[in-house]
């Protein structure tokens, strides 16, 4: 067979051609240190690479999300741990406030401390979160949530919270509503509380009623919802009480005396499973009043109760002690309320901190994902590269050969 020198030309230059190539795209791995840098390359690959990169592009996004929720939240629980303090120190005020020594004059005083203490707690209620937001503005607020009127404190924001997207589900603010309004009154369970004398329009003078428990719960939950009326027959000798009981809706709201006897000062009464004392020398007219709790009762309630209590003039030392019981007993309350609060808040910081290592696995896993993918092996990549290059030598030469073989050249030699 006869091979022409034409022939030998065309092979030789694209031998030489393809050689090239070849060595011009491992010195482009090479460069970007990646064993597929176009689709081409290797399609499965590549489409490898591409969800592995997706998932670490959502990673960074939730990652985000989450670090936008500890810095919103670790706000929320600093400005919760400066409420409690606040209250802490309305707790020492009205506990001082029960002294019997105190004076009107030193009641004022110490009413005017409540009054500075409620409004660097109403401050702190509508914190901002610095960025044009507020920290207990629930689903959102561009005002701020609490509004001082003068029937009191009334929340003008959106109850619940925002929230990172769903994989995440993280708070970006807090329940103003849940944390400062929603303490449970009385003992959490029902309140006992005095009500205006039916004669003088004036709260009971000789006699009070301390917060009662809940001693037998079976016989307390039979009973439907009510509210308990307690009387007195002082014209009696002894001194006798009545119970009238009212059933709450949607029960049929049909009074009945539940209970009546004689009544001993300081001994305890026992009713539906409830136990309550009251102390003290019941007038005609006095009369009190037993009610299911309700979780309504606000940080700002308690407080603008405090300070009405303590500049009351002409109290008996027993009303001074049934509102510093009852004050006191409502502020024990919303104080629980915040500190429950504010150990959720550490919840979520907790789960943050999950949350982060969660996601730092997750983009990991992609990123691992993606380099088996695309990456390239350098050792075996430099290997190539030195092969590629000999033959690239060895088809260049060859081609010198072949152009060193033309007839004039014969001759000439």
């Amino acid at each position: 067979m006869r091979i022409s020198t034409a022939n030998s030309y065309d092979v030789g230059v694209n031998t030489l051609t393809r050689r090239a190539a070849e060595l011009s795209e491992t010195q482009e791995r090479m460069s970007t240190l990646k064993r597929v840098n176009s689709a081409g390359d290797d399609p499965s690959a590549a489409a490898r690479a591409e969800r592995a990169l997706a998932r670490i592009s959502r990673s960074e996004a939730n990652q985000r999300a989450v670090d936008a929720a500890a810095a919103a939240i670790g706000q929320v629980e600093g400005a919760m741990g400066d409420a409690t303090n606040l209250l802490q120190q309305v707790r020492e005020t009205l506990v001082a406030a029960g002294n019997a020594s105190y004076t009107a004059s030193d009641r004022q005083t110490l009413a005017d401390k409540l009054s500075s203490l409620r409004e660097q707690l109403f401050m702190t209620a509508n914190r901002s979160d610095g960025a044009g937001g507020f920290l207990f503005g629930g689903q959102g607020s561009t005002q701020a949530p609490f509004v001082d009127a003068p029937g009191g404190v009334v929340y003008r924001g959106t109850s619940g919270a925002s929230e990172t997207e769903q994989s995440t589900n993280m708070p970006l603010s807090a329940d103003g509503d849940a944390v400062w309004m929603s303490g449970r009154r009385g003992n959490g369970v029902f309140e006992t509380r005095p009500l205006t004398n039916t004669t003088t329009s004036d709260l009971p003078r000789n006699i009070q009623i301390d917060g009662g428990q809940v001693i037998d719960p079976g016989a307390f939950y039979a009973v439907p919802p009510s509210t308990y009326a307690i009387t007195f027959n002082t014209a009696a000798s002894p001194i006798t009480y009545t119970i009238d009981r009212t059933p709450l809706p949607p029960a049929t709201p049909t009074t009945v005396t539940a209970q009546t006897g004689n009544y001993v000062s300081g001994q305890a009464i026992v009713l539906d499973g409830m136990s309550f004392t009251m102390s003290g020398t019941p007038q005609a007219g006095d009369q009190f009043e037993i009610r299911p709790s309700t979780p309504d009762l606000d940080v700002f309630e308690v407080l603008d109760k405090a300070v009405l209590d303590l500049r009351a003039a002409n109290r008996t030392g027993t009303q001074i002690g049934q509102s510093n019981a009852d004050n006191l007993r409502h502020l024990d309350a919303v104080l629980s309320n915040m500190l429950s609060a504010r150990s959720a808040a550490g919840d979520v910081l907790n789960q943050v901190d999950t949350e982060t290592e969660r996601l730092g696995n997750q983009k990991l896993a992609a990123q691992t994902e993606r380099s088996n993918a695309e990456d390239l092996d350098m050792v075996q990549a430099i290997s190539d590269f030195q092969n590629q290059q000999t033959s690239y030598d060895a088809a260049l030469k060859s081609y010198a050969m072949v152009q060193r073989l033309s007839l004039f050249q014969y001759i000439n030699s």
